[in-house]
């Protein structure tokens, strides 16, 4: 079993940072993927950043490009997601996922395991 806690969320202004982090646990054998998505209220869940294992390789959504950054240690079995220049269309629940196919997939579908998420909220 595979556990992921995210943590770092909470209420800014816009224009503010924040950074997210993601902590795996348990049998965590192998490479894998890390990806962040984000709920709004009453929207789907959509993809933000994903990261292979090697790090090298990393995709983001267009909504976040050039403001968001998302890296990991593996050492420490944590993904961050650096958020800058936040705005109010930001808001929502993030949640991180583990890929062990080890892609820079983009679907809900394929990530195996997924944290509860951390609220962010950005207020204008």
């Amino acid at each position: 079993q595979v556990q992921l806690v995210e943590s770092g969320g909470g209420l800014v202004l816009a224009g503010d940072s924040l950074r997210l982090s993601c902590v795996v646990s348990g049998r965590t054998i192998g490479r894998y993927a890390m990806g962040w998505f984000r709920q709004a209220p009453g929207k789907v869940r959509e993809f933000v950043a994903s990261i292979r294992w090697s790090a090298g390789n990393t995709y983001y959504a267009d909504s976040v490009k050039g403001r968001f950054t998302i890296s990991r240690d593996n050492a420490k079995s944590t993904v961050y997601l650096q958020m800058n220049s936040l705005n109010p269309d930001d808001t929502g629940v993030y949640y991180c996922a583990a890929d062990f196919q080890n892609g820079l997939g983009t679907k809900e579908r394929e990530y195996e395991y997924w944290g509860q998420g951390t609220q962010v909220t950005v207020s204008s």
